[in-house]
């Protein structure tokens, strides 16, 4: 009878000879970690001063710009009194034009309010030269053919004369003039912020003429 004998395995290395090859792959680990660390380091710092050239600028701050005079601004002008007269008016027309000059505005674009010689109750002027606005004269009389100019809401006649323009309302209950001396072009452009008080503080009537109703 055969005698079966046990063998012993050659697959695998005793455990003595498996051990001497660990300190040199630590070895190898660390080292390639530090070479890695050693590269990483100036990298890192060279990212870091790029950032820093980024963000600061090459060159000292323009100074700002010094703020350009707006449309708005007043222009120099005198403040003596502008000559106006002064009728005497009734006594609805004169209530109807303390109501218009309380509300007009104290500048018309870059022209300032000035003081009046007389009736401020019912005059008032701008500039220098002065664009006047007076109030309680007679309307202008007008055909239906003649020139009008609606400017918001306000119905004028404009008439040319030697040295101003001069705009009267044609549908308005008491009459408001304004004259605007050649000096402004166009003239009509003073009209919408006087226009707008027109239409707070006088009320619409007469008998306008059609150019007037559109």
């Amino acid at each position: 009878m055969d005698k079966i004998t046990d063998s012993p395995m050659t697959g695998s290395a005793p455990a003595d000879e498996v051990a001497p090859d660990r300190p040199t792959r630590d070895r190898t680990t660390r080292s390639a970690a530090l070479i890695a660390t050693l590269v990483a380091l100036p990298v890192t710092a060279l990212v870091g001063v790029l950032a820093f050239v980024q963000l600061s600028p090459d060159q000292p701050a323009e100074p700002a710009a010094a703020p350009s005079p707006t449309a708005s601004a007043v222009r120099p002008q005198s403040t003596a009194p502008v000559e106006m007269a002064a009728p005497a008016l009734a006594e609805r027309p004169a209530t109807v034009c303390r109501a218009l000059l309380s509300q007009l505005p104290p500048a018309i674009g870059d022209l300032a309010q000035r003081p009046v010689s007389a009736g401020p109750e019912q005059n008032a002027a701008y500039g220098d030269p002065a664009v006047t606005v007076a109030c309680g004269g007679t309307e202008p009389a007008v055909d239906d053919t003649d020139e009008v100019l609606i400017v918001n809401g306000v119905c004028w006649h404009p008439e040319q004369a030697a040295d101003v323009t001069v705009f009267g309302t044609l549908d308005r209950e008491t009459a408001v003039t304004v004259r605007v001396p050649n000096a402004y072009e166009p003239p009509a452009k003073w009209l919408p912020l006087i226009s707008d008080t027109v239409v707070a503080s006088v009320p619409s009537g007469g008998d306008a003429p059609r150019g007037c109703r559109g």
